[in-house]
């Protein structure tokens, strides 16, 4: 009779220590942008990364779903709205969210740090001072993407203040691929496109198309271009998930550091992209292309939000936007 209690007691502690633990949540639903810098988290979903690793902690049958989006602006108001869990942009996106939110968004890992590159076939142009007021450059949102704000940096840096507002005057919102197209067509009012890999490359093959600058040459150096972001209260509800999101987005790092050439071929076969293979590998093998967890340039861009009074203030350090998962990284 008391080994009988003694199990009934036992399976009633159980029963109260699950009821006691937080119900993970059964789906996840991830918004995403098209490039590769986003190569990490398009490894993660097209390997099943992140339900490889949720079963392995015990969740069963997690259901992980990706939407695209060619634009920051539309998935910031599906963030708030509830509507979409997490997503994965630029540093700007993050710096807004989190202000607009005051901290109720933040980040979660950085992703990827490649260069944004600004191109031309417009022959006149050779700094970006040199634009008309006939040019259009395309970029992903206008005044608050990863792309306009280094544009404005630069346009500030050679023009003063007035810079800003002329450069923003010129440009026009148009997802990476439409902006290849717009490029491709003399006739259309784009003249110049600020993107990454692999558009970048493909532009820069077509006649009369040149550089004129880069993200890490007006920054001094790299900025995490790509980061994970998504609600607090996700985040803290949901301590498995996110543990498995750290470890899938380990594995998926781990690949492009060991095998680039089997990154290539998950990154052509997921997106369908007509670039050839070695092209993808000699892409990943440049010396700026840095996929890391660890967000970098966050604060200068922050500042530089704060600076043109698109947030009240800025962070007093980069964690104030950032899990704390990530802050025993070495960011900035």
């Amino acid at each position: 009779m008391k080994v009988f209690t003694r199990k009934i007691g036992t399976a009633l502690f159980a029963l109260g220590i699950a009821a006691a633990l937080p119900a993970q949540a059964v789906d996840l639903r991830i918004a995403k942008q098209p490039g590769l810098t986003y190569l990490p988290t398009i490894i993660m979903e097209h390997n099943k990364l992140i339900e490889k690793h949720a079963e392995a902690m015990g969740i069963k049958d997690l259901n992980v779903s990706w939407r695209m989006f060619n634009s920051g602006a539309s998935f910031n108001d599906s963030l708030i709205s509830g509507n979409m869990d997490m997503a994965v942009a630029g540093t700007t996106n993050l710096i807004l969210l989190w202000s607009k939110t005051q901290g109720a968004m933040k980040g979660y890992a950085g992703v990827g740090a490649i260069p944004l590159t600004l191109v031309t076939r417009n022959p006149n142009v050779k700094t970006v001072a040199d634009f008309a007021a006939e040019d259009r450059i395309a970029v992903p949102t206008v005044k608050l993407s990863s792309q306009a704000i280094v544009l404005q940096m630069a346009a500030e840096k050679e023009m003063g203040l007035p810079g800003r507002a002329k450069i923003n005057a010129l440009t026009v919102s148009m997802g990476h691929p439409d902006g290849v197209i717009a490029m491709q067509n003399k006739s259309a009012q784009i003249t110049s496109h600020f993107t990454m890999s692999p558009y970048t490359e493909m532009e820069l093959k077509l006649p009369g198309v040149r550089k004129i600058l880069t993200s890490n040459e007006v920054l001094g150096g790299p900025m995490s271009i790509a980061i994970i972001f998504g609600s607090a209260k996700f985040h803290d509800e949901n301590p498995k998930v996110v543990q498995a999101l750290n470890a899938a987005l380990d594995e998926a790092l781990d690949m492009i550091a060991k095998d680039k050439s089997a990154a290539a071929t998950v990154y052509l076969a997921a997106t369908k992209d007509k670039t050839a293979l070695s092209d993808i590998v000699d892409m990943l093998n440049a010396p700026d292309m840095l996929y890391s967890k660890t967000p970098v340039g966050t604060m200068q861009m922050a500042k530089y939000f704060a600076h043109a009074g698109y947030i009240q203030r800025a962070p007093t350090d980069w964690k104030e936007m950032f899990f704390s998962e990530t802050h025993k990284l070495n960011g900035n």
